[in-house]
């Protein structure tokens, strides 16, 4: 139990900084207060200590004795406060809720990002750590406990691991202005794009896979024209002429826009969709802010469809 008389610490801050900078108006700056607001309060310790600690006098106010000596009593106590709470604030960090998450890279750019938001609006003291790979890798991240819960896109669950569809996400077939497709008036077909060779993501891509089930329902897919390690690299590819490419709308919205890529209308226009789904490891389903952050994607994308 602290003894009658025992200082307020930020007064004696207050008074260190008189000492420090010579007067009790610098003092006062120095805290952001005015110096009859800072006088009130030496006044009060004063007062609280039965000992005078300023001489105040028409020209300025000068620490006394007393006051030397109590200052430099206080610097120490001053320090060890501040470490106390630097201390705590660590403590803090570290207990922190934590939130580990993997999500493939379509999620992660077009998705994760409204999620978190809505997540952190009602719990701003969740601290997240976002891993991103395609589809294949961030389950592998689930199963070995290295992510608290997944997002992927594809046709299927991931084998072995609990998961709930959150929404759907549409594919469309895009070319360059000068593709010869851009012109046509026709919808292409699944078969028409089964035998065609296209621009492919990488194998484990939740992309792939679902473009691939969807073309082998219409016959076995030809070789690809190119297969590249992200959606930017197929928007850039696709740009050039190469071949044409089935991307989520979500990537190719802004190069449809400009212009610099055509949408190429689909004869099976209702089946050129994709899940995206919330995974975890089967038996052990999402809790805390991990159950948190699945029904806030859940109400965002239903909202959004």
């Amino acid at each position: 139990m602290l003894p009658p008389g025992t200082p307020d610490l930020e007064v004696l801050d207050l008074l260190v900084s008189v000492a420090e900078l010579g007067s009790l108006g610098a003092a006062a700056r120095r805290h952001g207060i005015t110096q009859p607001a800072a006088s009130m309060r030496v006044s009060a310790l004063e007062r609280r200590m039965r000992v005078t600690l300023l001489d105040r006098g028409p020209t300025g106010s000068e620490l006394t004795a007393a006051g030397r000596a109590v200052v430099e009593h206080a610097r120490p106590v001053l320090t060890a406060v501040r470490e106390l709470v630097d201390d705590i604030e660590r403590l803090r960090a570290a207990q922190a809720t934590r939130l580990r998450i993997a999500a493939s890279k379509t999620i992660a750019d077009h998705r994760i990002p409204h999620w978190l938001a809505a997540l952190r609006t009602d719990h701003p003291e969740v601290v997240v750590a976002l891993h991103v790979e395609n589809s294949t890798q961030v389950a592998a991240l689930v199963r070995d406990g290295a992510a608290d819960v997944g997002f992927v896109e594809g046709p299927h669950s991931p084998a072995g691991l609990g998961s709930r569809v959150l929404g759907s996400d549409e594919l469309v077939v895009v070319v360059a202005r000068d593709h010869p497709w851009s012109r046509r008036t026709t919808p292409v077909t699944l078969a028409e794009l089964a035998d065609t060779a296209l621009l492919w993501r990488e194998p484990g891509s939740g992309t792939r896979d679902t473009v691939w089930d969807l073309l082998s329902a219409a016959g076995a897919p030809a070789g690809p024209a190119a297969e590249l390690g992200s959606a930017a690299a197929i928007v850039a590819a696709a740009r050039t002429g190469m071949a044409p490419a089935v991307l989520s709308r979500l990537v190719a919205a802004p190069d449809l826009a400009a212009g610099t890529l055509v949408e190429v209308a689909s004869a099976e226009a209702t089946r050129l969709t994709r899940k995206f789904r919330a995974i975890w490891r089967r038996g052990t389903p999402p809790t805390g802010p991990a159950e948190l952050l699945v029904d806030r994607a859940a109400r965002l994308e239903a909202a959004r469809r």
